[in-house]
């Protein structure tokens, strides 16, 4: 069976994976936000309105982004339920509730999968949107078609890295990622991770997925043009000596938001699941440090709550 790789095929992304659960014990990582859990939660969620309306970008919680645009509504990686584990009574819970279920969305068109980690791809996310949108249409990257056919999505595109597939007036673009895959003990790396850019006259949107950083990920907007709209991460990057192949930190998040050439940048990947060693309100922090240091405002780099949105323009 295939095993992906990354552009650099020498990147190695787990290794000394027991001595991090080690230290974080011992320290007692990652510490709690400076203002409590509870205030955390009620100062970054608000209640969403999807009233309709012109262009319009939701940040939905993690790396579920929502994108009303051309008429239709596409989401990444969609994460509305209260675990990122296969059980249901353990592993990574969400400190912010999913500002909205899959019944209260609007009707949803597309949903774009970066790759098959647990807070990316969510079966119970996944059934729930299928059961209020049973024509969706997935896009993911190679080997994870067999994974959706299975819980009976009936529209699959599988990409590789540089293809792209039409849907009505939208050009969507599989492109690269630096990272990694495994949902079982014996399937790591058996399915591809990527990032994904959509297209709609004129309109250029870049969903990055969870990538490490590599000036080769500046060939996305060489190729397919500057991103007006870019989500991207900048949490789950602590300690750097063992996240820094897979997860970009804030100041590398800037750094990509300069070498993309983008208009526009949304914060995503902080402030809902404890992943790694940051807490839930250091990514955020480290952010608005880089922001100040390379000349950019509150909106260059959007730093919004979970269920607030933007206007596309």
């Amino acid at each position: 069976m295939t095993r992906y790789s990354n552009l650099d095929p020498d990147i190695v992304m787990t290794k000394g994976v027991w001595r991090w659960q080690r230290q974080r014990l011992a320290a007692g990582l990652p510490k709690p936000p400076k203002e409590g859990y509870a205030a955390f939660k009620e100062r970054w969620l608000v209640t969403p309105d999807f009233t309709p309306g012109p262009p319009r970008a939701w940040w939905l919680g993690h790396a579920t982004v929502l994108l009303r645009i051309g008429g239709l509504h596409v989401i990444t990686d969609p994460h509305l339920t209260e675990r990122a584990s296969p059980f249901s009574f353990a592993g990574p819970r969400r400190f912010v509730p999913a500002p909205a279920g899959a019944d209260v969305l609007p009707p949803i068109d597309v949903a774009l999968i970066s790759h098959n980690h647990y807070d990316h791809l969510d079966a119970g996310s996944i059934r729930a949107l299928l059961h209020r949108n049973p024509e969706l249409v997935c896009y993911a990257p190679k080997g994870l078609g067999d994974w959706l056919k299975r819980r009976d999505v009936k529209h699959v595109h599988e990409l590789d890295w540089w293809q792209n597939h039409g849907h009505k007036s939208l050009d969507i673009h599989c492109v690269p990622a630096q990272h990694w895959s495994r949902r079982t003990l014996w399937d790591t790396n058996k399915s591809h991770w990527c990032g994904w850019v959509v297209k709609h006259q004129g309109f250029n949107f870049y969903f990055s997925g969870d990538t490490g950083y590599t000036p080769r990920l500046a060939e996305i907007a060489s190729r397919l043009g500057p991103p007006d709209l870019a989500a991207l991460p900048i949490g789950a990057y602590a300690p750097r000596w063992f996240m820094h192949p897979q997860h970009v930190d804030p100041p590398e998040a800037v750094r990509l938001h300069r070498e993309l050439a983008v208009r526009h940048s949304m914060a995503i990947h902080w402030g809902t699941f404890e992943l790694a060693d940051d807490s839930l309100d250091e990514p955020v922090e480290l952010l608005q440090k880089a922001m100040a240091e390379s000349d950019l405002g509150s909106e260059d780099f959007w730093i919004l709550r979970q269920g607030e949105s933007r206007l596309l323009g």
